[in-house]
């Protein structure tokens, strides 16, 4: 970066402020008193989509909600029918969540359809914005329910998916006014779409460290998810020795230790976010252990690698105490490479805030982006986010971010509609 950042305009100031109180009153809807949680197809995810809904008309759009759950809007180009561009993000949340994690994603490509309304006799694409109803994957366990159905690659096993009061996808799809027979509708074809650019808080510390407000995202990391189970024998804790001992939670504790040191060494990320003994008495060595990893890397071959070395080491470790170790694949998502070609755009647009030379930066979280790209072409823009810290109520962004964050995604659209008019 050469130079000093320009200072935001008025106008893009009072913008900002304007999608800074939109996500304080996105985060208002919540099904718990003490934070923000919203998770698919609830009585919360109907509250949001009309909230945005409202935004889009008010901007001009023509708005819609599609079979799968998701918020629309569109605004026509130069002439009707024309293939879109979409931007957007999602709006479901993990429990006791930040505020501007997809949201502000949602909430800056609102402003930027707005911005481009009275100019869409010029744009050679149509407009879209679009709000996902299931990005986080909290109350099914399967990610990317929203984006996966306009991509086209919905299992139909998923129905039978249960959240924790056992209401099947299914039924919670019925109890939303949504039928299941009709997800395919929510699919789009390519030739519908131009590409899809997504907006959102970086959930990592690298522009900070770099002092940068806006990074491009060159790749998204592949993830893979797991349901594990050690299981044991439990016994009395007073009366059993320990030679005859089948700890399951011992053995488990190995396993965790092992993902971590795997990870590092290998430079993929493995995680376990959730461990839960049975029968969880304080005088019993528990005979059974839940727990859950997530393994992701920069690269596929990297993290399926270190998934077979901690695979390898819990089966080993485990066998040594008698235990048996079990891991059920819950999500699969491959890696994906954000295409050039928008991605110039995006550097385009990152370049007209004054920062000519973007930091470029793989994401090690997963988007919605990446279940597009079997569409359409995708790019992303990162914001900074205080610390990098993100699924967490201390998630922070500036003002100033936020409005470099939407002047860079206009940009970037305009910069497309003018290498597109170009080309014609």
């Amino acid at each position: 970066m050469s130079g000093p950042v320009p200072a935001l305009g008025e106008a893009t100031r009072a913008a900002a402020a304007r999608l800074l109180r939109r996500c304080d009153e996105l985060a208002a809807v919540s099904a718990s008193p003490a934070g923000v949680e919203r998770v698919h197809l609830s009585p919360e995810h109907a509250r949001v989509n009309a909230v945005a809904a409202g935004w889009l008309a008010e901007a001009g759009l023509t708005t819609w909600q599609d079979a799968a759950g998701n918020q629309w809007g569109r605004l026509e180009g130069a002439e009707p029918g024309l293939p879109a561009l979409v931007l957007g993000s999602h709006l479901d949340t993990v429990p006791d969540a930040g505020r501007y994690d997809g949201i502000l994603g949602v909430v800056t490509a609102v402003e930027v359809a707005a911005r481009l309304a009275p100019h869409r006799a010029a744009l050679p694409f149509a407009l879209e914005v679009v709000a996902f109803g299931d990005e986080e994957g909290t109350r099914f366990g399967t990610a990317l329910l929203g984006s996966r159905a306009v991509a086209g690659t919905w299992l139909d096993a998923w129905w039978d998916a249960q959240d924790a009061a056992g209401t099947t996808l299914r039924q919670a799809a019925l109890d939303f006014g949504l039928d299941p027979a009709r997800i395919g509708e929510a699919a789009r074809r390519p030739e519908e779409l131009v590409g899809y650019l997504e907006l959102h808080i970086e959930q990592g510390p690298q522009l900070e460290a770099a002092d940068r407000a806006l990074g491009v995202v060159t790749s998204i990391a592949g993830a893979r998810r797991f349901a594990g189970r050690v299981v044991g024998e439990a016994r009395h804790a007073g009366g059993t020795p320990y030679a005859k001992r089948r700890d399951a939670l011992v053995g488990a504790s190995q396993v965790v230790l092992a993902v971590e040191r795997l990870a590092v060494e290998t430079g993929g990320i493995a995680t376990v976010g959730r461990l839960q003994a049975h029968p969880g008495g304080v005088n019993v060595v528990p005979g059974l252990v839940e727990f859950s990893l997530d393994v992701r890397a920069e690269h596929d071959a990297t993290r399926d690698d270190l998934l077979a070395r901690i695979e390898e080491h819990a089966r080993a470790s485990c066998a040594a105490r008698g235990l048996a170790v079990e891991l059920h694949e819950t999500h699969s998502a491959p890696g994906v490479a954000c295409d050039a070609d928008l991605s110039a755009s995006v550097v385009a647009g990152i370049a007209a805030t004054g920062d000519e030379d973007p930091l470029r930066i793989w994401s090690r979280a997963g988007h919605d982006a990446m279940a597009v790209a079997a569409v359409t072409p995708v790019a992303m823009v990162f914001v900074r986010c205080a610390d990098g810290i993100s699924h967490h109520p201390a998630e922070s962004v500036t003002l100033d971010d936020v409005g470099r964050g939407l002047d860079a995604l206009e940009a970037a659209v305009r910069d497309l509609a003018r290498r597109r008019s170009a080309e014609v």
